[in-house]
């Protein structure tokens, strides 16, 4: 099972408190009804007489902004509602439903899930910084480097472990090819150019090892192995091949562990590379 950190859950949790302000600022601007009232064929909320629009408008963006955070909690949590037809729905997510024909939900619907999923985050907190350490240590997916959790939590939270393996692994590609302006390349040719021994050339940096490459501690503890850049290059090739490549064209699902598994690897590779030194070729000295 996972389990998550203490400090991503009071993050969760505060995102919901945002939801519950602005949600509350926008009620104040509508006429409120429940589904009983509404007949089933009404909205539940409508704009009152009077109301300024602009202002109306403005408190009904701040909350769909934070509904966005706040959802994640709901999926962390899963406070969803069931509703017949459609299986279980998630109140905070579906909010602006209220003020369609044949509402879903009421704002009492919205604030009681906003109320649980409180409740059930101050319980894990609890959890997470009471835990005595045990012989194996808890998972916390959200400790992973932030390239690869922020591209597979959606997913992850969502029980969507391949979707979420590869939506990390391509991101990790995209971040670096975005920081070296390599969108001119491929995926495995720009990791096999990119950590490649040998000089820069125009309009293709490398990622380099920091550290004279003769010295025992950037060639690995054998000094007869081949030098840690180049070990890079092998390990990004391997991952893509192995991991991307697999999730990708594949529709075999992982399981918890094998995604855990594949993610902390794309993690590990993530935190090697934010050492590395960007080496460019130099324009200036190149033109002259």
């Amino acid at each position: 099972m996972v389990t998550y950190g203490a400090e991503y859950l009071k993050r969760l949790l505060a995102a919901v408190e945002r939801f519950e302000q602005a949600f509350e600022r926008w009620m104040e601007t509508q006429v409120e009804s429940d589904l009983r009232t509404s007949r089933g064929l009404y909205p539940t909320v409508h704009v009152k007489d009077g109301q300024d629009q602009v202002s109306v408008r403005e408190r009904e963006l701040d909350v769909a902004e934070t509904a966005g955070a706040a959802a994640r909690a709901v999926a962390v949590t899963g406070a969803r509602i069931g509703v017949a037809g459609l299986g279980a729905l998630d109140p905070i997510a579906n909010w602006s439903l209220m003020s369609a024909p044949k509402a879903l939900f009421s704002p009492q619907d919205v604030r009681n899930t906003a109320a649980t999923v409180r409740g059930r985050l101050g319980m894990m907190i609890d959890e997470a910084e009471t835990a005595t350490e045990t012989a194996v240590p808890g998972f916390a997916p959200s400790e992973l480097h932030p390239v690869i959790w922020t591209a597979a939590a959606a997913h992850w939270t969502t029980h969507q472990y391949r979707v979420a393996v590869r939506e990390a692994s391509e991101a990790l590609t995209v971040h670096w090819k975005t920081r070296l302006g390599r969108h001119d390349v491929d995926d495995t040719p720009f990791w096999q150019q990119t950590l490649s021994p040998g000089e820069p050339e125009t309009g293709r940096p490398k990622l380099a090892w920091p550290g004279d490459p003769a010295d025992k501690t950037t060639r690995s503890m054998r000094g007869g192995l081949e030098p840690l850049g180049k070990a890079l290059n092998s390990l990004a090739t391997g991952l893509n091949l192995t991991v991307r490549n697999v999730t990708t064209h594949t529709r075999d699902e992982l399981t918890e562990q094998e995604g855990m598994e594949r993610l902390a690897a794309y993690s590990y590779f993530a935190r090697l590379l934010d050492k590395c030194e960007v080496r460019r070729v130099d324009e200036a000295l190149q033109s002259t």
